[in-house]
């Protein structure tokens, strides 16, 4: 009798979680440019003025110096900006797709978190191209979490698609069981935004089973 209100409830709490989620996304953003890259560029102009008045001296050794400084941060600041549009949605997914975009991402935290994340996206390949950057920032929120709560030795992501067309995403990990139910909560609303859904098991490590309909295809 009750089922319906309860329904309605569940929908308006998890949409409220991602909306949290989001917001909390963009102040980390926010607060990431201007301690990183605003600072590091508003450090890069003083420097450069430094400059101007060493010249103006005579002084071109410390004008030198001074610049060679500048142009560190200049570097490490454009280092910063591209980790951060990468992470937001790689250009090579837009470019290349989203196999090339999921191998790339593993290869990353693979490479600085020392752990073995074994690929296999070629079939969300069929996906829509909306559905497909979806579908990468649910995998790299699945990575992030697992990295955190772990970190683990080993993840593996795979999307498949099954003999009636849906497509079915698994990312495993044998990292420590998350305790936090709202990021679970949060991947679940975003499954639901794409007609999908999303099940957990944390039997044994944690492995997130993320289902689309065959109505997600570029050909549908």
């Amino acid at each position: 009798m009750n089922s319906a209100p309860d329904d309605a409830a569940e929908r308006a709490r998890l949409a409220e979680q991602l909306i949290t989620a989001e917001q909390d996304e963009r102040r980390r953003l926010a607060l990431f440019l201007h301690d990183g890259p605003v600072q590091a560029l508003a450090g890069i102009a003083l420097m450069l003025d430094a400059v101007g008045h060493a010249i103006d001296e005579g002084n071109t050794e410390a004008a030198r110096s001074v610049l060679n400084q500048a142009l560190d941060r200049h570097r490490d600041a454009i280092r910063s900006l591209r980790g951060l549009s990468f992470s937001l949605e790689p250009v090579v997914l837009r470019d290349q797709g989203i196999e090339p975009a999921v191998r790339a991402l593993a290869d990353e935290i693979g490479l600085s978190r020392e752990i073995q994340i074994d690929v296999d996206v070629a079939a969300a390949e069929q996906l829509g191209e909306k559905v497909q950057a979806a579908l990468y920032q649910i995998i790299r929120e699945s990575l992030d979490a697992a990295v955190r709560r772990g970190p683990p030795t080993m993840i593996s992501v795979r999307v498949e698609r099954t003999h009636d067309g849906r497509f079915l995403t698994t990312i495993a990990d044998d990292a420590a069981e998350e305790r936090r139910r709202a990021v679970f909560d949060v991947l679940s609303e975003r499954a639901r935004t794409l007609s999908g859904r999303l099940t957990v098991d944390q039997s044994k490590g944690t492995t997130i089973v993320f289902e689309l309909p065959a109505s997600a295809a570029a050909d549908q």
